[in-house]
Formats: structure tokens, C-alpha cells, sequence
């Protein structure tokens, strides 16, 4: 513009449609001459941040549009700032939506707090069961530890070494060996274990009828049921892992869907009909013990243990019952978790329940221990 009104048309530069995208337009900033102080901006709307696209805005100009951001698992396409991408299934969006990266793969792993402290949780209930094993070495010639079949108290505390040990086989990441194992390690013990304190408490009955001349349960015992029981029991169980591994073995899967962002490395149970019959086995062989330790927790003996192996099998039908719910509720290495909390608090209600009375009295009351002392409460039993 000039002092007597008249104007000029400069060329501030150029616009190439062959060009690559960006540099199409050419503007020249300095030959421009605007006559406010301040650059003018665009009325309409401003650039859309990252992770958003451009949304028209019906009746507006083209320049006027809505910033929406892009979906969960979506980026924004570098090619058209109007759309979204999906990631593939493998994969999750950066923090700011420009790029998908590979989902990180998740499981219950030794290097992680809950994984390092479920496993020390393991070993230290081991080694205490593996002291109560020594302790009833040590201790084998007493009348404590002689009551109801010290055999089976062997057997049972083994039985529980392995239980806690077991839960090991759930931590770290799952593979075709593990997953194949773990469940059938954790069936067969649990089995052989319920089975033993079923005949521990069978024991007991038996014991009893032998001394009371008006049982009718007294020709059984020459019959020496107990001994078959473990070894029955046990099998059965080992029989329907069998056919569960021959027919539809555990094999590891990547779970997309469990958690969000993430891919879940865990086991998938195969048949899950086969699944249900091997625990069903062993939920039915608790509530036997369960039903048969209540029919006898009231019988006349000074070491009668199934008072506590009533107590003790509530405790573990109680930990299982409330297992359902948490471990349905649960999901990733959440539940790998919830169900190796399981297997150690049941094996710890046994473990107390059952053994820590008789450890309490060998340890600090070793007057109770005595062939006198037993002979004196059978007496007043029998006189009540």
C-alpha cells in the first residue's frame, strides 16, 4: 500500500501440487507486510493433539472441526490425521498414540515380589514340616507318636512336603512340561494326602472297635482296611490323570483378552470335563474324611486325632469353597496366584491342625507323653 492509495501485488511465494507432502507450499515470511502488530492466526480450529483425530463439524467450514481421541488400541494413521488404526491383536498402542508396540507377555515369574514371596512362603512351611518329620523320628518310641498308626503320620507329613512344594511348579513361565505337570502333581498329592488322613481316621474307628467287645465293626478290623486305603485312593486319582493326559493333556496358550495391554502366558486345562473329574475325585474324598472324622471325633482315646483332623478338613473345605469365587474373579497371573495361596493355606491347616497339638505336648509337656499318663485317662474315659 502506498501513501496515495494505490497498491502493489507481491509475490510471497508458491504452491507445487507435485511436491512431496509437507513441502508443497512455499511462503517467503519476510516480503509479507502486515498492518497489525501481531501475526494474525486462523479463526478456526487449532491442530489436534497426538493420539486424536479430526472430527467434522457439520454446517461449519472445513477449517472447524472437533478434536475426539483415538479408541482403546487404536493410533492415530500418520497418513490421515481424520482416522484411527487398530493395533493388531499383539500388539498396543505407545502413550501417545502414534505407534503400536509389541503388548508385554505377563506371568507369575520368581523375579517379582508376589511370585519371590509366595515361593520363600513355600519352602519355610517345608522346612517346618520336615522338622515335625524329624521330631516324630526322633521321638517314634513314644505313645504320642505310636497312637493312631505312626506310619501314616510319616506318610501324611511326606505327603504335605510335597504339597507345599508343589506350588513351585505354578510360579515362572508356563511351558509345555509345566502346564502338563503342575496340575497332575498338585491332584495326585492332594489325593494321596486326603486318602491318608482317611485312614488315619479309619485307624482310630478300628482301634476302638477292637477294644469295645459290643461294636459291630470289630470283625473289620482283622481285615486291615487302612492299608488298602492310601494306595486305592491314590490310584484312582492316578488312573483319571492318565486318561486325562492321554485324551486331552495341558498345554500353554497367550491370552490376549485378560488384561488390557497385555499378553497372559497361561495354561490351558485341556478337557475341562477331565479337569472337573479330577478335582470332583478330590473333593469327594475330603468330604469322606470330613463325614467319617465327625462320626468319630467323640470316641474315648487320649490321642484321638480326629477331633483335629474335623477341624483341619473344615479348614481345608473352607479355603477350597472360598477358592471358587476368588479364583473366577481373578484374572492373568492373578489367578495363578489365588489358587497357589490355596494349596498353601489348606496344606498349612493340616499341617497345624493335625500336628502341631502332638508337637506342643512332645516339645512342652513331655509328662503327657507317658505310658502311665495314657493308662490313667483310659481309665477315667472308660469310667465316664
Amino acid at each position: 500500500m502506498f501513501p496515495n492509495g494505490s497498491n502493489q501485488y507481491v509475490s510471497i511465494g508458491s504452491f507445487n501440487a507435485r511436491a512431496p507432502k509437507g513441502q508443497q507450499l512455499k511462503i517467503q515470511e519476510d516480503k509479507i507486510l502486515w498492518n497489525v502488530d501481531k501475526i494474525p492466526v486462523s479463526v478456526c480450529s487449532d491442530p489436534c493433539p497426538k493420539g486424536h483425530r479430526r472430527a467434522t463439524i457439520q454446517g461449519q467450514k472445513i477449517c472447524c472441526f472437533d478434536c475426539l481421541p483415538c479408541s482403546e488400541g487404536e493410533i492415530l494413521n500418520p497418513n490421515d490425521n481424520s482416522e484411527c488404526l487398530k493395533c493388531p491383536e499383539d500388539q498396543w498402542p505407545d502413550r501417545m498414540k502414534e505407534r503400536c508396540l509389541p503388548k508385554p507377555i505377563q506371568f507369575l515369574s520368581y523375579d517379582e515380589p508376589l511370585g519371590s514371596s509366595l515361593a520363600c512362603i513355600s519352602v519355610l512351611f517345608c522346612l517346618i514340616t520336615f522338622s515335625a518329620f524329624c521330631l516324630f523320628i526322633a521321638k517314634r518310641k513314644t505313645p504320642i507318636v505310636k497312637a493312631n498308626n505312626r506310619e501314616l503320620s510319616y506318610l501324611l507329613l511326606i505327603s504335605l512336603m510335597f504339597g507345599f512344594l508343589c506350588s513351585l511348579a505354578f510360579i515362572g513361565r508356563p511351558n509345555l512340561k509345566t502346564c502338563m505337570i503342575r496340575q497332575v502333581l498338585f491332584a495326585v498329592i492332594f489325593s494321596f494326602c486326603i486318602s491318608v488322613i482317611l485312614a488315619k481316621t479309619v485307624t482310630v474307628i478300628m482301634i476302638f472297635s477292637a477294644t469295645n467287645p459290643d461294636s459291630k465293626l470289630k470283625r473289620l478290623v482283622a481285615m486291615r482296611i487302612p492299608v488298602y486305603i492310601v494306595p486305592v485312593c491314590t490310584m484312582v486319582q492316578i488312573i483319571l490323570c492318565i486318561v486325562w493326559l492321554a485324551r486331552a493333556a495341558p498345554f500353554p496358550e497367550f491370552n490376549m483378552a485378560a488384561e488390557i495391554g497385555k499378553i497372559v502366558t497361561e495354561c490351558n486345562e485341556g478337557s475341562r470335563v477331565l479337569f472337573a473329574c479330577v478335582l470332583g475325585y478330590m473333593g469327594l474324598l475330603a468330604a469322606i474324611s470330613l463325614l467319617v472324622a465327625c462320626l468319630a471325633r467323640k470316641l474315648p482315646d487320649t490321642f484321638n486325632e480326629t477331633k483335629f483332623i474335623t477341624f483341619s478338613m473344615l479348614v481345608f473345605a473352607s479355603v477350597w469353597l472360598t477358592f471358587i469365587p476368588a479364583y473366577l474373579s481373578t484374572k492373568g497371573k492373578q489367578t495363578v496366584a489365588v489358587e497357589i495361596f490355596a494349596i498353601l493355606s489348606s496344606m498349612a491347616g493340616l499341617l497345624v491342625c493335625i500336628f502341631f497339638p502332638k508337637c506342643y505336648i512332645i516339645l512342652l509337656h513331655p509328662e503327657m507323653n507317658t505310658k502311665q499318663y495314657i493308662t490313667g485317662r483310659n481309665t477315667r474315659n472308660r469310667g465316664t
